[in-house]
């Protein structure tokens, strides 16, 4: 159902708007030099660099530093010169992951919302949320308001609990240090009790969220995994509960499989090939 709750007020922080200057000024700076590498200049100096930027020598020694710590800048020995690192080719496959797994799944999510007559998600993770890169709204009048490009936490979301299932004990352990607030009366917060919805999640493949996030609202996903056997995206169907009742998630569950499944075999994942655990 439409989400009416309103944003809680932000607290006014005591900032310092020199300090919050400079580091914006850094950054902007930080991402000009990135920017500053081309085709034919794949490698430049920091006088170079400097004078392009227009900014002292120092400050680009100090920032090539720290994008060089971070992987985001290589130096070549023999010059002393810097070029683009591999962190950057990391950053870009992760994008082009979503813009595959997107493109891929148009089609997919169209059908499924015409064979369900229910909101149709298709999320992937971004640190302790989801971002919804599709959200295709029923065609029914009683529907769920489109949520395409909005953010909910994992926790407590089907698609969430889908993603969270396919990370290591290491990531996992991180993942759970984030704050877990109480959505609705539904809402699980327990590390204990959440391991275990994320254990049943790998069991049985599809994950439920029962009003735990939004109250009036269920929804079924399944998780879409890449070709390397990672799970990269989870597919939803989302409802009211006047709609989609407890006695139907047996029949929401394997067609929400079987679009993942669709959507993964279009990424390269064989259902024969062993999952990425």
């Amino acid at each position: 159902m439409p989400d009416q709750t309103k944003a809680p007020a932000r607290k006014e922080l005591n900032r310092n708007p020199r300090r919050d200057s400079s580091r914006l000024s850094s950054v902007t700076t930080a991402i000009h030099l990135l920017k500053t590498f081309t085709e034919e200049d794949d490698e430049l100096g920091i006088s170079e660099l400097a004078k392009r930027l227009g900014v002292a020598k120092s400050t680009v020694h100090r920032l090539a530093g720290t994008l060089l710590e971070e992987g985001l800048l290589q130096q070549n020995p023999d010059n002393g010169r810097y070029r683009l690192g591999v962190g950057l080719f990391s950053l870009g496959s992760l994008v082009r992951a979503r813009l595959d797994v997107t493109s891929e799944s148009k089609v997919i999510l169209n059908d499924l919302r015409e064979k369900t007559q229910e909101n149709v998600r298709l999320a992937v993770l971004e640190r302790h949320s989801v971002v919804f890169l599709h959200d295709f709204e029923s065609p029914q009048n009683l529907r769920l308001r489109s949520g395409t490009g909005q953010l909910r936490p994992a926790f407590c979301t089907a698609e969430g609990l889908c993603l969270i299932s396919g990370l290591r004990e290491p990531q996992l352990a991180q993942f759970l240090t984030y704050e877990r607030p109480a959505r609705t009366e539904k809402t699980v917060t327990d590390e204990d009790e959440l391991r275990a919805r994320v254990r049943k999640t790998k069991r049985q493949g599809y994950a439920i969220e029962d009003e735990e996030c939004d109250e009036g609202t269920r929804c079924i996903a399944a998780p879409i995994y890449n070709g390397d056997g990672r799970i990269v995206a989870a597919v939803g169907i989302a409802g009211p509960r006047v709609r989609i009742r407890k006695s139907q998630f047996p029949k929401f569950a394997p067609i929400a499989i079987e679009a993942a499944q669709q959507i993964s075999e279009r990424l390269g994942y064989s259902r024969r090939q062993p999952i990425y655990v």
